[in-house]
């Protein structure tokens, strides 16, 4: 990578846009292959001079505060970390100079990477997949979305090393180069207050296939109708395969369906794109099943918490926009009691607010700006049985739980929202309703 980058940005102006974990992490390698190289770091965070990592740095400038994102016309690569927005910048500049960590990794790497998107489903069919290679004895790294930025694992990558990579939107809008073998699972309505619209988020990702080369592989969703729509515009030279829970299923991959701890129509689809990756990499199809079988899942996917005063607790943390709060509901047995809600991005409820009001959810606890959305859809048509009740501060979801929800049912935390409002991350969200109710069994 260290020569790769020499030749790439030697003798060139570069902006680091963002300077957070990726961006850091971005500036060390660099400055490994680069020590004298001119570099501008921008982020809004004017602190970011005093941070360890750059003092004693000659040949850096920064550009920082509200007026950051000005002048990007006057460089010639900017690498853009992914949480740094450009939606709304009105001064034209050629966007063709932007490129990221995820671009000059995968224009690296690519033939060693499977990456898979998609709006939900993509960590755990990533963990899934190194979950099964790892049962198979391959050499695997698991990077991306999912958490430490992939410049970390340099040092770890040998010519067999198998790189499983979660990719968002924010990832793939600017690469140059796709993976290897490249899953796209669904489309739905997120990150809408980063887009122009929902057509733009869908074109970012698609672009896992479209730099794909003519020796990759394509794995699509054949379900998903927006996928389909857009395969069917685009001349994709690479082989394409598609995976549909219409189809017939093989011996294995029946068996597979009702020997796993991952519960689900959606996870299913989940599994069945892991399948095909495992195949394509030559995995036998006993060491398959056995890694589907014994894959656990995530946390805050679903996840079992435990059995407290009657109540099964359920962590769902991780589900941020409203199908994947369905899905949960449709997967888990007897809801009773639903938590959901969070900081409103502009995504639409009135499909699930219709779901919630013919379910078999009584009690309703609605946190922040969405929630108060949700609750006004499902106010105008609710129906007898159903209680909603509006909380300000997370925590105070519990006594409502404890004192409403049937004994024997479930209480679910599945926010169809994403958390910033009152934390900085689901992770932050789960873990904050794991603790509390595991309080109450200490207690």
């Amino acid at each position: 990578m260290v020569d790769f980058l020499r030749k790439r940005l030697e003798g060139k102006k570069v902006l680091l846009l963002g300077f957070g974990q990726e961006g850091q992490s971005s500036f060390q390698v660099i400055r490994q292959a680069l020590p004298e190289q001119e570099i501008c770091i921008a982020d809004r965070n004017s602190s970011i001079r005093e941070m360890q990592v750059v003092q004693d740095d000659h040949h850096l400038d920064f550009q920082c505060g509200d007026d950051y994102l000005y002048g990007l016309d006057n460089f010639d690569v900017i690498i853009k970390s992914p949480g740094v927005s450009l939606k709304g910048i009105i001064a034209p500049f050629d966007r063709s100079i932007i490129t990221s960590q995820t671009d000059l990794f995968l224009q690296a790497y690519a033939p060693q990477v499977i990456g898979v998107t998609g709006t939900k489903g993509k960590s755990t069919t990533c963990t899934l997949i190194a979950h099964i290679l790892k049962t198979a004895g391959k050499d695997t790294i698991l990077l991306g979305n999912i958490g430490t930025p992939a410049f970390h694992f340099l040092d770890h990558i040998r010519a067999d090393t198998h790189i499983v990579d979660e990719l968002s939107s924010y990832q793939l809008e600017y690469i140059h180069r796709a993976p290897h073998l490249g899953v796209l699972l669904n489309f739905y309505e997120e990150h809408l207050d980063a887009y122009d619209s929902f057509r733009d988020y869908q074109l970012a990702k698609l672009n896992i296939a479209r730099f794909q080369v003519a020796q990759d592989v394509f794995v699509y969703n054949a379900d998903d109708k927006f996928i389909c729509e857009h395969l069917e515009s685009i001349n994709l030279k690479q082989k394409c395969v598609p995976f549909s829970l219409k189809s017939s299923f093989t011996r294995m991959e029946s068996q597979n369906k009702h020997n796993r701890y991952l519960k689900g129509e959606h996870n299913w689809q989940n599994i069945q794109a892991a399948i095909i990756v495992s195949k394509l990499l030559d995995i036998d199809e006993e060491t398959i099943s056995d890694g589907v079988a014994s894959f656990k899942g995530l946390a805050h996917r679903m996840e079992y918490v435990g059995f407290f005063h009657g109540i099964q607790w359920y962590n769902d943390s991780i589900a941020t926009i409203p199908e994947a709060c369905t899905a949960a509901i449709r997967s888990l047995p007897d809801v009773d009691t639903l938590i959901l809600g969070g900081f409103d991005r502009g995504i639409g409820y009135d499909d699930l607010a219709l779901f919630l009001i013919n379910s078999g959810v009584k009690n309703l606890i609605l946190m922040g700006d969405a929630g108060r959305r949700i609750g006004t859809e499902i106010e105008k048509t609710i129906k007898a049985g159903k209680k909603l009740f509006y909380i300000n501060r997370f925590d105070d979801f519990l006594p409502i739980a404890l004192e409403h929800t049937r004994p024997g049912a479930t209480c679910l935390l599945s926010p169809a929202a994403a958390s910033y409002d009152e934390f900085s991350s689901f992770e932050e969200r789960g873990f904050r309703f794991r603790d509390l109710v595991e309080e109450v069994m200490r207690g």
